[in-house]
C-alpha cells in the first residue's frame, strides 16, 4: 500500500511540472508560456519582434507565431536555445535567403533593439540593404563582445560607410564576411585583436588603405579574403604569423612592393592568390617552400625575374600554376614538369625564351596550357596524343620563332597559331 501511495504522489507532482510548462506565466506576466516546451522572456521576445520589424517593417508583427517565436512556430532564419530555463535568441538571418526567408523591406535599418539580444552568437544579412544608401548602425554592437561568433553581410549594395571599429571588440567573433557591399575607408587596425578569428572575407567593397601589421597577429585565422577593393601598400612581414592559414585571396587591388619571404612560414597555405596588383621584386625563393600549395595565381603583376630560381619540384600538391602577364624572363625549367598534380600551367605574355620542354607531356593531370605570347624557339616535340588531348587549351600562338616538326603529324591536330618548321 506504500508503494501504492508513493506512486501516486509522483504521478500528481509531474502533473503539477507539466501544467507549469503549459502556462508558465509567472506572477508579473515576465515570460510566455510555450505549450510542452519552455517560456520566453516576455522582453526578449519583444526585442526580437522589433529588431525584425527594423528589417522588414512594422506589418510584421508575429501574429502567427502564436505562441512563441522559438518553439512550435519558429521563425524562417531565426533559432533559439535555452538557457536557465527559457528560450532565447541564437542565430538571426534577414534577408533573400530562401524562398520562405523574412524580406527585408525598402527602408530597412537597424535598430536598438537588435543589441538587446544578449545571447545572439550569429547575425546574417544576405540582399537586405539596398536603397536609400544605409550607413552601419555604430550605436552599441559591442553589446555582442560576449556572445557573437559569426557576423555576416552579403549583398547589400545599399550598405555604405566604412566598418565600424567597434566589430574588434567582438571578442568571441570566428567568422566575419563582409562580401560585395559598398563598404569604403580604411581597415579598422583593431580586427586584428579578434584572435580567436578563423574567418575573414571583405570581398568586393570599395576599402582604401593599407593592411595594417596587426592583421598578421590572426593566429587561428584559416581564411583570409580581401579581394576586390581598392587597398594599396605592402603586404605586412607580419603575415608570417598567419601559420593556421589555408587560403590567402588578395587578388585585384593596388598592392606594391615585393612577395616577403615570411610567408614561407605559412606552412598549411593551399591557395595563394595575388594577382592583379602591382607587385614586383621577382619570385621569392620562399614559395618552393611552401609544399601545401595546391593554387598559386600572381598573374597580371609586374613581378619581372625569371622561372629558373624556384625549384618547382618541391610543389608536389601544385594544381594551378598561373603566372600569366607577370614580365618573366629566360627560359621554362624542366622542373616544372615534375609536378605530377598540375592540371593548370598559364605562362602567356610574358618574355620567356628558349625550348617548351617535351616533359610536360608526361604530366598526368595536365589539362590547360598556354604559353602564347612569349619569344619561345624551337622545335614543339610533344606526342600527337598530347595535341589531341589538349585541343584548343594548348595556347601556344605569338611565340615567332616556335614552330611544329614538318611530316611529324598533320597540321588540324597541331596547336592553334603555330607554323610548321622550315
Amino acid at each position: 500500500m506504500g508503494l501504492i501511495n508513493w506512486n501516486v504522489v509522483m504521478v500528481i507532482v509531474m502533473m503539477s511540472l507539466i501544467v507549469v510548462c503549459v502556462n508558465g506565466e509567472d506572477e508579473d506576466g515576465e515570460f510566455e508560456g510555450v505549450g510542452g516546451g519552455a517560456p520566453m522572456v516576455k522582453t526578449e521576445q519583444d526585442s526580437l519582434y522589433f529588431a525584425i520589424q527594423g528589417f522588414v517593417g512594422k506589418e510584421w508583427n508575429g501574429s502567427d507565431l502564436y505562441p512563441d517565436p522559438c518553439g512550435w512556430t519558429p521563425i524562417q532564419g531565426v533559432s533559439c536555445d535555452i538557457f536557465d530555463g527559457f528560450w532565447y535568441v541564437t542565430d538571426m538571418n534577414i534577408g533573400s535567403i530562401h524562398d520562405n526567408s523574412l524580406s527585408c523591406a525598402p527602408n530597412a535599418r537597424f535598430t536598438p533593439y537588435l543589441f538587446q539580444l544578449k545571447y545572439l552568437k550569429s547575425l546574417a544579412f544576405i540582399n537586405c540593404f539596398s536603397t536609400p544608401p544605409i550607413d552601419f548602425y555604430s550605436g552599441n554592437w559591442a553589446a555582442f563582445s560576449g556572445s557573437l561568433e559569426s557576423l555576416e553581410f552579403r549583398s547589400n549594395l545599399g550598405l555604405t560607410g566604412p566598418i565600424p571599429a567597434t566589430f574588434g571588440q567582438l571578442e568571441k567573433l570566428q567568422s566575419l564576411v563582409l562580401i560585395e557591399n559598398r563598404l569604403s575607408g580604411g581597415l579598422p587596425d583593431n580586427i586584428g585583436n579578434l584572435r580567436h578569428l578563423k574567418r575573414l572575407v571583405l570581398a568586393g567593397n570599395q576599402i582604401t588603405g593599407k593592411i595594417g601589421d596587426s592583421y598578421g597577429y590572426l593566429s587561428e585565422l584559416l581564411i583570409m579574403d580581401l579581394s576586390r577593393n581598392s587597398l594599396c601598400g605592402s603586404l605586412p612581414l607580419t603575415f608570417g604569423g598567419l601559420t593556421s592559414l589555408l587560403k590567402l585571396d588578395l587578388s585585384q587591388n593596388q598592392l606594391e612592393g615585393s612577395i616577403p619571404s615570411e610567408i614561407s612560414s605559412l606552412k598549411n597555405l593551399t591557395l595563394l592568390d595575388l594577382s592583379n596588383n602591382k607587385l614586383s621584386g621577382g619570385l621569392t625563393k620562399s614559395i618552393q617552400e611552401m609544399s601545401s600549395l595546391q593554387e598559386l595565381v600572381l598573374s597580371r603583376n609586374p613581378i619581372g625575374g625569371d622561372l629558373m630560381n624556384i625549384e618547382w619540384q618541391n610543389l608536389q600538391g601544385l594544381m594551378v600554376l598561373g603566372l600569366s602577364s607577370t614580365r618573366l624572363t629566360g627560359g621554362v625549367p624542366e622542373s616544372v614538369s615534375q609536378m605530377k598534380r598540375l592540371r593548370f600551367l598559364g605562362l602567356s605574355y610574358n618574355n620567356l625564351s628558349g625550348y617548351l620542354t617535351p616533359k610536360l607531356a608526361t604530366l598526368p593531370y595536365l589539362s590547360s596550357l598556354y604559353v602564347y605570347g612569349n619569344n619561345l624557339t624551337g622545335e614543339l616535340k610533344f606526342p600527337q596524343g598530347f595535341y589531341e588531348k589538349m585541343g584548343r587549351r594548348f595556347g601556344a600562338w605569338n611565340n615567332s620563332n616556335l614552330c611544329l616538326p614538318v611530316g611529324l603529324m598533320p597540321m588540324k591536330f597541331g596547336p592553334f597559331g603555330v607554323k610548321s618548321c622550315q
